[in-house]
C-alpha cells in the first residue's frame, strides 16, 4: 500500500483519538476560504469549493462557519489572506515528502518547515526535486461494510480508476475531476464513505523494513502534519502494517 494510503489511515485513526477538533476545524476552514477566493463562492460552478465544502461537513464544521469562510474568501467579509505554498523534502531512508500549506506568512512557515525536517532526521529540498514523484488524484475511503465485488462494480461504473483493500476498509482512486461524481454514485447506492479528498499519490514507493527507521519516518510525518499551516502531507514510503500498528500504540 502506498505512503499516502498508509499515512492517511494512520492519521485518521490517530485523529479519532487525539486531534483537537478546533485544530481540525481551523484547517478545514482555511481550505474552504482559499477555494472560494480562487474559484468563486458558488459550489455548483467551483469544483474545488464543492469538494472542500463536503470535506468540512464531513469534519462536522457547522454550516454557518463554512458560509462565513466562503464570504471571507470572496471578499464579502474581512479576514486574513492565506496563500498556498508547497514544500518538498526527504525523510529518513530517502523517503520523498511533499507538504501542502496555507499560510499568511510564507517566510515564517518556510523556516518552521525547514526546522521540522532537520529536527526529525530529514532535509528540505529545492522546488521540483520531489514533486515529480507524485500525481494529483481523488482518494475515497470506504468502510468495510460492503461486498468488494459489488464495490468494484459500482466504483468502476462511476469512473473510478483503482480499488485497494486496507485493514479498515477500501481505498478508491479517481481522476481529480471525477472525485465528486464517484463519491455521489457510491453514497446513492448505500455505500458508507468515510473520507473523500484530493491528494497526491506517489508514482513509486520506498520500502522501509527497519522498524526504527520506519518510526523515524512516521515521527517526521506526525511533526509536519501537526503544524497549524499544514493542510496535507504526502510521502512515498511503504511500511508494514505491523509497524504502523505499533506506532499508533
Amino acid at each position: 500500500m502506498s505512503g499516502h494510503s498508509k499515512w492517511a489511515t494512520t492519521k485518521h485513526r490517530k485523529g479519532a483519538q487525539d486531534k483537537a477538533r478546533a485544530k481540525l476545524f481551523a484547517k478545514l476552514i482555511r481550505q474552504v476560504e482559499v477555494a472560494a477566493r480562487e474559484g468563486g463562492g458558488d459550489i455548483n460552478s467551483n469544483a474545488a469549493l464543492r469538494t472542500m465544502f463536503q470535506k468540512a461537513r464531513d469534519g462536522s464544521v457547522p454550516i454557518d462557519t463554512i458560509e462565513r469562510a466562503i464570504k471571507r474568501g470572496t471578499g464579502e467579509l474581512e479576514g486574513v489572506r492565506y496563500e498556498s505554498v508547497t514544500y518538498e523534502g526527504y525523510g529518513p531512508g530517502g523517503v520523498a515528502v511533499l507538504v501542502e500549506c496555507l499560510t499568511d506568512n510564507r517566510n515564517r512557515t518556510g523556516a518552521e518547515m525547514r526546522s521540522l525536517f532537520s529536527k526529525n532526521g530529514g532535509s528540505m529540498a529545492e522546488p521540483g526535486a520531489v514533486a515529480w514523484q507524485f500525481e494529483r488524484k481523488g482518494a475515497i475511503e470506504v468502510a468495510r461494510d460492503v461486498d468488494e465485488d459489488r464495490l468494484m462494480e459500482l466504483a468502476t461504473e462511476a469512473g473510478a480508476e483503482d480499488l485497494e483493500t486496507d485493514p479498515d476498509g477500501f481505498s478508491i482512486t479517481t481522476a481529480p475531476s471525477d472525485l465528486a461524481a464517484v463519491r455521489e454514485a457510491l453514497e446513492s447506492s448505500g455505500v458508507t464513505v468515510k473520507n473523500a479528498e484530493l491528494t497526491m499519490l506517489p508514482t513509486t514507493t520506498i520500502r522501509i523494513d527497519d522498524d526504527g527507521e520506519a518510526k523515524r519516518v512516521l515521527r517526521l510525518m506526525d511533526a509536519i502534519d501537526d503544524h497549524d499551516d499544514v493542510q496535507n502531507v504526502h510521502a512515498n514510503f511503504d511500511i508494514a502494517e505491523s509497524v504502523l500498528a505499533s506506532y499508533e500504540g
